[in-house]
C-alpha cells in the first residue's frame, strides 16, 4: 500500500486542471497515436506518417498541437526535424494505456 500524501484544496484543484488539461490533449486519437509512435524514440514526420497511416499536413498539425502543449519536443538533424516526447509524465501514463488497450496476442 502506499503513502497518502495530503495536499491542501488548493494544490488538489491546481492538480486536477493541469491533468484534465494534458487528459484533454491525450483524448484525440491521432495525438496519442503519435504520442505512443514517440515512445521508443525520436521519429520525423515522414516517419510519423508512415507509422500511423496519416497526411502530412494532418501530422504536423497534430505534432503543432503537441508541441504547444510541451508535450513533444523537436530538434533539428541536418534537413530534417526529429520529434519526441518531452514531458516525461506522458510516457508512463502512455506505457500503460498501452498496456491495458493492446495487449500482447
Amino acid at each position: 500500500m502506499t503513502d497518502v500524501i495530503e495536499i491542501s484544496r488548493e494544490q488538489m484543484d491546481a492538480a486536477a486542471l493541469e491533468a484534465a488539461e494534458m487528459l484533454k490533449t491525450l483524448s484525440n486519437p491521432g495525438r496519442l497515436r503519435i504520442l505512443c509512435a514517440l515512445v521508443p524514440g525520436e521519429m520525423t514526420v515522414n516517419e510519423l506518417e508512415e507509422a500511423i497511416g496519416a497526411s502530412q499536413p494532418y501530422v504536423s498539425g497534430q505534432l503543432l498541437r503537441l508541441r504547444s502543449e510541451g508535450l513533444v519536443t523537436r530538434e533539428r538533424h541536418g534537413r530534417s526535424m526529429r520529434y519526441r516526447v518531452s514531458d516525461p509524465r506522458v510516457r508512463p501514463i502512455l506505457e500503460r494505456i498501452y498496456e491495458v488497450f493492446c495487449p500482447q496476442a
